[in-house]
């Protein structure tokens, strides 16, 4: 395996911007993400976001952006004009595709009428809405800043705005979810016909609030049985009403995919601009600081607050595994063979072998899958593929 070429390079690889908006009104109690919940310098930072846009614009080579995503955090704190200047920075420095798909995630708290009428003027075209749940006393338990009518009235109001490509968040396999709450909140969604739906176990990251109740026996531990059921009921009920499952926690109907995150697990290059944000060129991987000050005075000084890692050949072979078998076009194992050689494509079917006897992987026009029992324990299953050794 000697190989020093990247997997990314091999085929056309529009680069993607992400945007990192580090603050929230108040901290969910599993979130481990970076923010703040103080507002206090949020004109500092956006300053610092724009000319971190310009101190960076040489990392992509390619100059055209397919698409823009402002995470966090909750992006939707900042005021319309806020949002339009970061976009207008990027603009300034890239070629933003006509048909660029520039997604906004967005509490529904703050989803009001003004706001949403102001976000039309912007280049916005897609909103992410962190609903979760439409239960009162699981947004309660999450700590969330939103209630389930607020979740309601922010999808009709985006939708009534004009804004047709939208996903919406929903959190499965926690003590209070029970199945027919879990099918009553699937099936909002599919009543309000939304046409991308992301939804994701709840975990216990380290140092979170949540972690901190379990320790101390305020709240129940999460049931890895329960989670595993339910996502078998999301798939399940899901594909029934038409939506096709292209990646393990993504569902789209009529081929409306997340193109950013589409693109991110097929191994397209990206800029992560702001706190915390990630950068990847096919080669190397970067982060910056996670702490807002820092952050702000680094760029002030026009220095960068970042770390770099260079990848392996090691490296791009197990990112290759990590983010292309997550998804419904799998693990293309000859152009894993063109881009490396020949033993990394014979250390993984060996590997694999055993899951595909389980029938947890299948194996069609050299591509590895993740069947649905396999996607059950995906993590696992990636694990045991990647490459240990040099």
């Amino acid at each position: 395996m000697n190989k020093r070429r990247s997997w990314t390079s091999l085929g056309i690889f529009v680069p993607m911007i992400y945007i990192h908006i580090p603050f929230c009104k108040q901290a969910c109690h599993y979130c481990d993400f970076h923010f703040s919940t103080s507002l206090q310098y949020k004109t500092e930072m956006v300053n610092a976001l724009l000319r971190e846009i310009e101190l960076r614009s040489p990392y992509l080579e390619d100059r055209k952006v397919e698409s823009i995503y402002f995470g966090g955090g909750t992006p939707s704190l900042l005021e319309a004009d806020e949002i339009s200047r970061i976009i207008d920075a990027v603009a300034k420095q890239f070629d933003i595709s006509n048909h660029a798909e520039i997604t906004l995630e967005a509490n529904p708290d703050d989803l009001n009428a003004a706001k949403v009428n102001a976000l039309r003027s912007t280049p916005v075209n897609r909103f992410s809405i962190g609903v979760q749940s439409f239960f009162e006393e699981d947004l309660k338990w999450m700590n969330r800043a939103h209630t389930q009518q607020e979740a309601s009235a922010a999808i009709m109001r985006v939708q009534d705005a004009g804004f047709e490509n939208i996903t919406c968040d929903l959190i499965y396999g926690y003590p209070l979810l029970t199945d027919e709450k879990w099918r009553y909140n699937m099936q909002q969604l599919i009543d309000f016909a939304i046409p991308h739906i992301s939804s994701y176990s709840m975990t216990v990251e380290a140092k979170t609030a949540l972690d901190h109740f379990i320790k101390k026996g305020l709240s129940p531990a999460i049931d890895s049985d329960q989670a595993a059921d339910q996502m078998n009921l999301l798939i399940e009920t899901l594909k029934g009403a038409g939506y096709e499952h292209y990646e393990i926690s993504n569902f789209a109907k009529n081929g409306l995919y997340a193109r950013h995150n589409t693109n991110y697990w097929k191994g397209k290059h990206y800029l992560g601009i702001g706190p915390s944000a990630h950068s990847f060129n096919g080669h190397s991987r970067s982060w910056n600081i996670a702490n807002n000050a820092k952050y702000i005075g680094s760029i002030q000084t026009n220095q960068l607050p970042l770390e770099i890692e260079h990848l392996s050949v090691r490296d791009q072979v197990n990112e290759c595994i990590m983010t292309s078998l997550r998804t419904t076009w799998g693990l293309d194992l000859e152009q894993l063979e063109k881009n490396f050689d020949y033993s990394v494509k014979s250390k993984i079917m060996e590997d694999a072998a055993p899951f595909l006897d389980q029938q947890q992987l299948i194996l069609h026009d050299n591509k590895l899958r993740l069947t649905d029992s396999g996607k059950l324990m995906a993590d696992h299953i990636m694990s045991e593929l990647f490459i240990i050794e040099n």
